[in-house]
């Protein structure tokens, strides 16, 4: 039975510091029996996206590069799957929100690049950002088969239901998500509600492990609210982190229980395959 780790953590003055905290962070977990761990997204800066400026495109990096070759030397040491958030250059003018999968040798085994890119106050990230193209990839990692999504893509289901159909088991969604200033008093609850509410609708409908892993801490005007999750395949959750501390979130997960809510609620035999084509127009009218 695979132990899974979230690793909640905050904002650094420098990619190296955060590198290192998040190496200490990435080893405790393995220590505690980890077997799979995920940090939040983009957990090598700040979260930059609180604003529009050219000079935050020198905090990315090429992938694969070093940063993904010493990802790896750390999976395979400790014999861990590894998913990491990054932030991606790909070519001159290129730049992606992007997760890498590392299985517990070391191996690359792919990367994830988000596909959804929102566009709200705080959160401007189509300034940086290019839609993902990787398509909707599972790994078949030693440890179970896994889809990561990154934050923005946790309120689509399609996503979602197309990694399940992919065969994943558990999907991991790297986060960075939290209150406006402004906002917080009148609809912080509300918020931090259907966020929660849609990602364990995606456990439900698809019969899997769900696992947010979302940021502490301040950033500009905004207030992350952590919160990280685990959800079972009956959208209940079975670990939940602070809103306001540094965490490694860990739970085991039985993957058995899956097949075995999958055959009393069997949602993949009862979809009507042949009535969806709308879903590939922009709106039905």
């Amino acid at each position: 039975m695979p132990r899974l780790a979230l690793l909640q953590s905050r904002s650094f003055a420098s990619k190296r510091e955060s590198f290192d905290h998040h190496e200490r962070l990435i080893r405790d977990a393995a220590a505690t029996g980890a077997n799979i761990v995920a940090t939040q997204e983009l957990f090598l800066t700040p979260y930059f996206c609180t604003v529009e400026d050219p000079a935050c495109f020198d905090l990315a990096d090429p992938l694969p590069g070093p940063v993904t070759a010493r990802l790896g030397d750390l999976a395979g040491e400790l014999g861990i799957v590894l998913i990491s958030s990054l932030f991606e250059h790909r070519g001159p003018g290129l730049y992606h929100n992007t997760a890498v999968i590392h299985d517990a040798d070391g191996k690359l085994l792919g990367m994830y690049r988000k596909a959804h890119i929102p566009q709200d106050p705080a959160f401007e990230e189509k300034f940086y950002f290019t839609p993902g193209d990787s398509g909707w990839p599972v790994w078949n990692t030693r440890f179970g088969k896994i889809g990561v999504l990154i934050c923005w893509d946790q309120w689509f289901p399609e996503a979602a239901r197309l990694m399940a159909l992919g065969g994943a088991q558990l999907l991991v969604y790297p986060t960075a998500i939290g209150w406006l200033a402004e906002e917080k008093s009148a609809l912080g609850a509300a918020q931090h509600g259907a966020w929660e509410t849609v990602q364990r609708g995606h456990a439900v409908a698809n019969g899997c492990f769900l696992a947010a892993v979302n940021r502490t801490g301040y950033q500009d005007n905004t207030e992350f609210w952590g919160q990280s999750f685990i959800a079972n395949p009956y959208g209940e959750l079975i670990a939940k982190a602070s809103p306001d501390r540094e965490e490694i979130l860990c739970q085991d997960l039985d993957f058995q229980h899956l097949e075995d809510f999958r055959r009393i609620w069997p949602f993949f035999r009862d979809r009507r395959i042949d009535a969806y084509g709308d879903l590939s127009q922009r709106w039905r009218t």
